[in-house]
């Protein structure tokens, strides 16, 4: 009687043993399978912020340029435009000096202009360069397709909407006013305001070496 509640008890606990190694070992696999799975989104999300860590880092070390406050105007227009989308060609126009008649532009002015093109493009817009002839130049001085000549260039473009703005020279640098507007409704579709300080200002330097205010006409 004995003997047979010792068997029945190396059987029981016989039996419980292989359940206990079965049920252990199954989680094994699965955390083992959920371990391979999130490391490899670990090392993606790792390899992510590894690139914007020395994006950031070198945007903190280096001085900010023109370029990254233009960015952030671009960031206001984006959160509040309006009837453009991917159907809307866009030209870009120099930004002008709201002391003046509206007609005159600096360095600085047609620079936000140089910047807003690259932004709206990788926002995703068709920008329409309208400065590019229908032609090219080879020269001693280099090799050309821009043109500022109103007669060398097309004046039957598909421009829905233009993006320009007003600067005002302020202590601290540019106040610049930003907008897009329709071409034939005048009708204001986004706008963004922001400063640029001097020291972005001053970064720049044109052909006279005059602080970046005046284009040389000609």
């Amino acid at each position: 009687m004995k003997v047979n509640f010792f068997k029945s008890l190396c059987v029981a606990s016989l039996t419980v043993s292989v359940i206990g190694c079965s049920t252990f070992n199954a989680p094994k696999e699965t955390v083992a399978a959920s371990d391979k799975t999130a490391i490899q989104v670990d090392s993606r999300f790792q390899a992510y912020s590894a690139e914007s860590f020395m994006a950031n880092k070198g945007s903190v070390k280096e001085i900010k340029n023109i370029n990254h406050y233009v960015r952030g105007l671009m960031h206001q227009l984006a959160d509040n435009i309006k009837y453009v989308n991917q159907n809307t060609p866009i030209a870009v126009m120099s930004f002008v000096l709201l002391d003046s008649d509206l007609q005159k532009t600096t360095l600085v002015g047609n620079q936000i202009a140089e910047s807003f093109v690259h932004e709206v493009h990788k926002f995703g817009l068709p920008v329409l360069d309208y400065k590019t002839t229908d032609f090219f130049r080879i020269s001693e001085d280099g090799d050309f397709i821009f043109s500022r000549d109103y007669m060398e260039l097309r004046t039957d473009l598909p421009i829905d909407y233009v993006l320009t703005g007003t600067l005002t020279k302020h202590q601290k640098g540019y106040l610049v006013n930003a907008r897009i507007i329709g071409i034939k409704s005048k009708a204001v579709v986004a706008s963004a305001q922001g400063l640029v300080p001097d020291y972005a200002i001053k970064s720049l330097q044109n052909t006279k070496n005059n602080d970046g205010i005046p284009l040389r006409r000609g």
